[in-house]
């Protein structure tokens, strides 16, 4: 047990302070010199043991009588091991432009408010802790040890704006099942290894606008499975790294608006997310594939700046798409425009290999507000690019569907087609003389009902059998119009079905 009289000056300072909550500040007013990265060079009026610190948190000095008692420190430099491992801690811990020589160990503490601000400290292990307030770390550097938060509760939030955690391991932050019910604000955090957080819930939503996560070659951001309201990854927020967030939920908005994805084979990670609104807008497309494989949102936006070279969509599922392009939109309110068809179009080719869903996915959005032509035209893609992967005779079959009905959803071309082959044959046969099966019998000659009659494979309008051609030329013809016929009648037929069946 420590004794008063084997306390140093600024120890005392601390310990008469302490019972009243009143803040020791020890900076002298010098910027270069209160600088926590020189704090090996703070001499003893200004360094303070971590036995002192621990023993104050622990209950020494504890006259509640003299106010609310807390630790407040500022511009101090700590030697020895904070270790208050497994404590339970009844006054708030703040520590202020502070260095420290060795780790904080919270390891399962239970403990009120922890600021450790403007600070130096080789880590931080609070796995299993209970905070009942903040953990702050605002514009600190964690270097050497990594952020230890495993498992850990915070009734309030976890604030790591403007810090700058470094170390030599792959994991400069390691919160897999932290459970907050305030957010995570890391605007501006920098790191030197991944964040893991994978099964984290975070009531208030997850924060890292303008924040640069670095793990080249590794995963910068790994959030699978997390429950979130918000997670804001925008304003220049950068990954150097993969960012995964497979299973994850999200309620409300996922964003990487003006973000930088730089991660090496996968860039970005979606498989099986759920989110409300999906803010894809990113500065430049990833350098590595994006995987949208089963996710789900409520909406999803994105620009044509950010579209990935390689883009996984099977089981990709949204409401509604908006358009960020000005040029991509036929007006306000987010109506498509033609252009825009095509735009989506070249984004849904970019998912590897044939696979229809996400046609018809694109297809169902377009029904959805009405705009059925660019439906067609989507599903009418569909069919052509899945003729490319069928064997010599179907693509033929194909080739035919698609130039005489457009495989159904283009149904006019076949009235096109009738009415250039009458044209033609009416123009053709006008100008010869056929020679009657039956002279002085019959009804006249009439090129037009003539052509007619030999177009249409069904019924009769009297004029085939009973005229023919002494000239073989036009007697071809009249063989090949009748192919002709029946080809369009079976394309129409074959069309119809399909289009009726939404094969």
């Amino acid at each position: 047990m420590l004794s008063y009289e084997e306390l140093t000056p600024p120890e005392r300072e601390l310990w008469d302070a302490f019972p009243e909550g009143r803040r020791v500040d020890l900076r002298t007013g010098v910027t270069e010199a209160d600088a926590p990265s020189s704090g090996t060079q703070w001499g003893p009026e200004r360094t303070v043991r971590a036995a002192v610190v621990t023993a104050l948190l622990l209950g020494a000095n504890d006259d509640r009588a003299r106010g609310v008692a807390a630790l407040r420190l500022a511009g101090t430099r700590i030697t020895g091991r904070l270790d208050l491992s497994g404590a339970e801690i009844r006054h708030a811990l703040s520590l202020e432009g502070c260095r420290l020589d060795q780790a904080v160990r919270l390891y399962g503490a239970t403990t009120r408010t922890v600021e450790i601000t403007d600070s130096w400290v080789p880590g931080i292990d609070a796995e299993l802790a209970r905070i009942e307030g903040d953990l702050d770390l605002r514009r600190s550097s964690v270097e050497g040890g990594p952020l230890v938060l495993v498992n850990v509760r915070i009734a309030g939030n976890l604030v790591l704006s403007d810090a700058e955690i470094s170390t030599v391991g792959e994991w400069a932050v390691l919160a897999g099942g932290l459970v907050l019910d305030g957010g995570v604000f890391a605007r501006r955090l920098t790191t030197r290894g991944g964040f893991r957080l994978p099964g984290a819930r975070l009531l208030n939503g997850l924060f890292l606008q303008g924040a640069r996560l670095g793990n080249t070659g590794g995963v910068a951001l790994a959030a699978g499975d997390v429950t979130a309201s918000t997670v804001d990854c925008s304003e220049g927020f950068t990954a150097l790294g993969s960012v995964r967030l497979r299973r994850a939920r999200i309620e409300g908005l996922l964003t990487f608006e003006g973000a930088r994805l730089e991660g090496d084979g996968t860039a970005l990670d979606c498989v099986g997310m759920q989110v409300g609104d999906f803010d894809y807008a990113t500065a430049a497309p990833p350098s590595g594939l994006v995987d949208l494989r089963f996710a789900q949102a409520a909406w999803c936006q994105d620009s044509e700046r950010s579209r990935p070279e390689t883009v996984l969509l099977e089981g990709f599922t949204y409401g509604s798409i908006r358009f960020r392009d000005a040029a991509s939109a036929a007006g306000e309110g987010g109506t498509p425009g033609r252009d825009e068809v095509a735009r989506r179009l070249a984004w849904v080719r970019r998912n590897p290999g044939y696979a229809p869903q996400p046609y018809e996915q694109l297809a169902l959005w377009y029904r959805r507000i009405g705009h059925d032509d660019d439906a067609r035209r989507v599903l009418l893609a569909k069919q052509r690019h899945r003729r490319r992967t069928l064997s010599l005779p179907a693509r033929a079959w194909g080739h035919l569907l698609d130039v005489t009905v457009g495989y159904g959803y283009r149904p006019w071309l076949a009235g096109v087609w009738l009415l250039t082959l009458t044209l033609l044959g009416t123009l053709v046969f006008g100008a010869g003389s056929p020679t009657s099966v039956k002279p002085g019998e019959g009804v006249p000659f009439q090129p037009l009902v003539y052509t007619l009659d030999l177009l249409i494979p069904i019924g009769g309008l009297g004029q085939r059998a009973g005229w023919y051609w002494s000239d073989g030329v036009l007697q071809w013809l009249a063989h090949l119009l009748i192919v002709f016929g029946w080809m369009l009648t079976t394309a129409v037929i074959a069309g119809v079905t399909r289009t009726l069946q939404k094969n």
